[in-house]
């Protein structure tokens, strides 16, 4: 197979190695994407590669709340008078 895969966290937890950033994730979600759509792939290949998919976009889909949620808890700091250090 062509196509390297991202192992999975046993833990489910993200270590420092397997934290990347999410524009990384998603560029190469968007790689595997246009892998798949093009046709040229065997079944196996073709399986494999949307397993990684679907981990790389469940990945971004955490990071982006895990974002949406700080900007929350920085807004309402914000909007209660405190600044990000709480003060």
């Amino acid at each position: 197979m062509t196509a390297p895969l991202i192992p999975p966290d046993p833990t489910g937890a993200p270590s420092e190695a397997s934290a990347e950033r999410f524009e990384a994730l998603y560029e190469r979600l968007q790689q595997v994407t246009q892998r798949l759509e093009s046709g040229e792939l065997s079944l196996d290949d073709s399986v494999a590669l949307y397993d990684e998919g679907m981990r790389l976009a469940a990945r971004c889909q955490a990071l982006l709340a895990e974002a949406e949620q700080r900007i929350e808890v920085l807004r309402q700091a914000f909007d209660s008078g405190f600044d990000a250090a709480g003060r």
